[in-house]
């Protein structure tokens, strides 16, 4: 049977400019991130949705709930779709993180896979963490379904549907509110559209 798996990414939090490192901080979406949910949910139209798929931060969570407002579908949140715990990194501006964690941003230019920032994980781990979820989610459901995650997991996730190395997920864009279209048959999965901003 062939089912599409709507993947968004949720819409920009308050006070964010693209340029602080939020992690697991609890943020929720801000006039810009509705208004980008709303756009999401005029895009998703033609796709009749069976179920629904959030990480258990608010601001996933309420760009799901706006994208599907009108259909009546529970969403089904789940911790271990969060974005990648990014420990002491987590509140600072990206500008500064070369000054105030000099080794530690070193490190990471180095091996961005498998460096862990104190208190937080390394893309290798969430990678594991976001594709079992994710396996988790299709083999538990039936029909559409739409899963609304985050920049960093959308990306380890879209690595692993493209057979891509995790060093390389910076290369793929994801930015606030934008869908990516995952088709998935009998041969397996295909990636038909990526970082649509509607």
């Amino acid at each position: 049977m062939r089912r599409v798996i709507i993947l968004v990414r949720h819409g920009a939090t308050v006070g964010d400019n693209g340029q602080k490192y939020i992690g697991h901080a609890d943020i929720p979406l801000g006039p810009v991130g509705e208004k980008q949910a709303i756009r999401l949910r005029q895009a998703i139209k033609p796709w009749p949705i069976a179920g629904a798929y959030s990480s258990d931060l608010s601001r996933c969570r309420q760009t799901a709930e706006i994208a599907l407002a009108e259909r009546g579908i529970e969403i089904c949140t789940r911790r271990d779709l969060r974005e990648t715990a990014m420990g002491e990194w987590e509140g600072h501006l990206r500008r500064e993180i070369a000054t105030i964690f000099p080794e530690d941003y070193a490190a990471r230019g180095r091996d961005i896979e498998n460096h862990r920032i104190k208190g937080g994980e390394n893309f290798k781990d969430c990678h594991a963490r976001v594709v079992s979820a994710f396996q988790d989610v299709v083999a538990e459901s039936t029909g559409n379904i739409l899963i609304a995650g985050h920049g960093s997991t959308n990306r380890l996730l879209l690595c692993h549907l493209l057979g891509m190395p995790i060093s390389n997920l910076f290369r793929l864009g994801q930015d606030h509110g934008c869908m990516n279209i995952v088709h998935l048959d009998e041969t397996g999965y295909r990636v038909t559209l990526l970082n649509f901003t509607p």
